[in-house]
Parts: C-alpha cells; structure tokens; sequence
C-alpha cells in the first residue's frame, strides 16, 4: 500500500518536520502545535509506503500514524518533543516583542 505524502519543514527549527496526509491541510494537527510550529514551508510530495527509504524515520511508524492522527511529526534527533516545542514558542514570543519593540 502507498500513501502521497506531505512533508512540512519548521524554519525555527532545523530538522523539525511534519508530515500530512493532505496537502496544506493542516486541520489533523492539534491547535496548541500549530501554535507553538508557527509556519510551515512546503518541502516535498513523497509516495511512501512500509518499503520507502526514509533519512530519519521509520516509514511503518510514519504511515500508521498518518493513517491514526493524520500528521507525523519527525523531530531532531535526541530532542524531546516538550521541549522542542517550549523553544519553538520562546522563539516566537522573542520575536514578536522584538518587532513589538521596533514600532
């Protein structure tokens, strides 16, 4: 079985990706995340299935996830998903005070 695939980059953070089973329909992702994401870039379509060679992932874990929750989220590598998340926000918030502080 193959599954198209969307994969998401997080330009706050390096190697921080998610993937969806549609494109640009970010609905299947919990409001909180997208919140704490921010933007995402559009990086590649991909046919996945159990046999795709994936850089990080295990492509099994990525399709039964996309199949129970819609998205995967691939995070860097030794990073635990609460505290990529604290960071991606304190890099928001930072930023908007920051052009707050500019007007």
């Amino acid at each position: 079985m193959t599954q198209t695939c969307y994969i998401y980059r997080c330009p706050a953070k390096s190697d921080l990706y998610v993937y969806l089973r549609q494109r640009d329909d970010f609905t299947s992702l919990p409001a909180e995340l997208c919140k704490r994401l921010g933007r995402l870039d559009f990086a590649m379509q991909i046919e996945l299935s159990a046999n795709t060679k994936l850089a990080c992932e295990n492509p099994v874990t990525v399709l039964e996830n996309l199949n129970k929750q819609g998205f995967h989220l691939q995070m860097p590598a030794n990073t635990a998903v609460d505290d990529i998340l604290a960071r991606i926000a304190d890099e928001q918030n930072s930023a908007a005070q920051q052009r707050t502080h500019l007007k």
